[in-house]
């Protein structure tokens, strides 16, 4: 493994203790802790009903985050997306890889590749990163917002790399149709 400095940049207050990027206050705690405290909130909610909330809770962060981040570095369209993807990749959630995005028709795919729930997990059989799913949704919707489109999308986790004969994950966005999610 290659070591290198964080390339996202990180202030600590000094007198509270709370750390910021981009003037976004931020966490810092260790992979297991996170992970730890994730399987057993799972566990007790079961994973369906746990990545439901987790959806709609991420959907709403990303939307957020990529309003926030287009606005201090005045981004727009598919530069935040692939803000969005480079910062995720650069906090240790795994890195990330915009292989296609479309704004005008609602659609990106994105592949997972060393992600920190496997690193965790292992192969445990099944799509772990479940977590990660509204981002995508949420960053999408956003940034058609911002451009004046009312299209509106929803994303899926396709592959996991806890998954048996997979190395990567994908994760696919597309516009919504029907009810909602």
């Amino acid at each position: 493994m290659t070591k290198m400095a964080p390339e996202l940049p990180i202030e600590v207050d000094r007198d509270t203790g709370v750390w910021t990027t981009d003037a976004l206050p931020m966490l810092y705690v260790p992979r297991h802790f996170f992970i730890n405290n994730h399987v057993a909130v799972e566990e007790a909610l079961g994973a369906e009903t746990y990545a439901e909330i987790l959806y709609h809770a991420g959907y709403k962060s990303a939307w957020h985050w990529c309003e926030q981040e287009a606005e201090c570095h005045g981004l727009e369209g598919e530069a935040v997306f692939e803000h969005y993807m480079t910062r995720l990749s650069q906090r240790g959630w795994g890195k990330f890889i915009t292989e296609a995005i479309d704004l005008d028709a609602g659609t990106c795919r994105v592949r997972l590749e060393h992600s920190a729930f496997v690193y965790q997990l292992g192969k445990v059989g099944r799509k772990v990163e479940y977590m990660f799913t509204g981002w995508f949704a949420g960053a999408m919707d956003q940034i058609l917002a911002a451009r004046g489109s009312d299209l509106r999308t929803v994303a899926e986790q396709t592959q996991s790399a806890a998954e048996e004969g997979c190395e990567v994950g994908y994760f696919e966005t597309k516009p919504l149709t029907g009810a909602a999610r």
